[in-house]
Order: structure tokens, then C-alpha cells, then sequence
């Protein structure tokens, strides 16, 4: 069961990154919602949180320190990137909290507690931790790839795998119509 939860994370990791490949520095860092969700601001996030859940939480602090990531921090600050930091940067901090968090996954059995500071101080199991942090990267690679979409039109869950029908340009343009058309009826009645 471990090894299929890390399994599914892993897979989450990779399309949050893949998102990033081929956009220039203005892309990565657009916001596209009223909430400004941007695509290495979504990485950013991945970093901390990895690093939190899969250090704090079990003992085993993470080497870094995160100010963006402090209680004293603005609100939202581990969601965007500033212009002194670099991609690669971020990129980097993201594979360095993704290799703690292995450490910790490898290491410990699912049944190991820990605590959550943010939960109150609940105990929690590697197997809930494990569980949590696998559904939250992989609703972040789903933010990431409706920004991409909204970005290029890039889409799809990996390169090699997208997940989409095997259609051209012309009927996803046809099905959008169509699909615009069902929503002004609706909404007409």
C-alpha cells in the first residue's frame, strides 16, 4: 500500500513540473484567477507543504529554512514567486523537499505517528500523511493544468501520457461550442 501511494505522489510531482516545460518566466509566474493561481507558484506550495508534512510532522525537520512558510509570513506567500527568485530555484527546493519526503516515506512504516502543529496537534499516521499530501498534489497538478490550458492550450496529465481523446483542433473547437451552446440554453430557461 506504501508503495502505491508513493506511487501516486510521484505521478502527482511529475505533471506539476511538466506544466512548467516550454513557458518563459512571465507564464510561470502569470496569475490566471481572481486568487492569482499561477503555475510556479503552485510548485512553490508543493515544496513547502511536502517539507512540512513529511518533516515536522514526524520528526524530521526539514535541512531549510522556509520564511515564506512561517507563521509570521503574509498570507499566500508559499502561492506566488517573487522576482528574486529564479525558477530553478524553486524547481530545485521543490526535488529537495520531494527527496525528504522520500527519506521519510522510506523510512518509516505507515502505521508511524506523528504530529500536525497546524491540526490542532492531532496525531496522525504516515498513512493519513501519505494519503493527504497525495490527494493535495494531485488537485494542485489539476490547478496546473487548467492554467496551463488557459496559458497555451497545453493539457493533458503527462507528455507521454494526456489522457484526452484522440481528436484534432477541429472538434475540440466543435465540442467547445457545443458545450457553450448546452450552457446558454440552460441558463436561458
Amino acid at each position: 500500500m506504501k508503495a502505491d501511494l508513493h506511487t501516486y505522489l510521484r505521478g502527482g510531482r511529475d505533471a506539476l513540473l511538466w506544466k512548467l516545460d516550454g513557458l518563459g518566466e512571465y507564464d510561470v509566474r502569470r496569475p490566471l484567477t481572481p486568487t492569482a493561481t499561477n503555475l510556479l507558484g503552485l510548485v512553490k506550495h508543493a515544496a513547502v507543504w511536502e517539507s512540512r508534512y513529511f518533516g515536522i510532522v514526524f520528526g524530521r525537520p526539514f535541512a531549510e529554512e522556509l520564511p515564506y512558510a512561517d507563521a509570521s509570513a503574509e498570507p499566500n506567500a508559499d502561492m506566488w514567486v517573487t522576482a528574486d527568485e529564479t525558477r530553478e530555484e524553486i524547481v530545485d527546493l521543490y526535488r529537495r523537499a520531494c527527496a525528504h519526503a522520500d527519506a521519510t516515506i522510506e523510512a518509516l512504516a505507515l502505521d508511524a505517528t506523528g504530529v500536525v502543529p497546524w491540526w490542532g496537534d492531532a496525531t496522525v499516521t504516515l498513512h493519513a500523511v501519505l494519503v493527504h499530501v497525495v490527494a493535495e498534489t494531485q488537485r494542485h497538478a489539476g490547478h496546473a493544468d487548467i492554467v496551463r490550458e488557459l496559458i497555451d492550450g497545453t493539457a493533458g496529465l503527462l507528455p507521454q501520457l494526456d489522457n484526452l481523446p484522440d481528436v484534432d483542433d477541429s472538434w475540440w473547437r466543435s465540442h467547445r461550442r457545443r458545450v457553450e451552446r448546452s450552457a446558454l440554453d440552460a441558463g436561458a430557461r
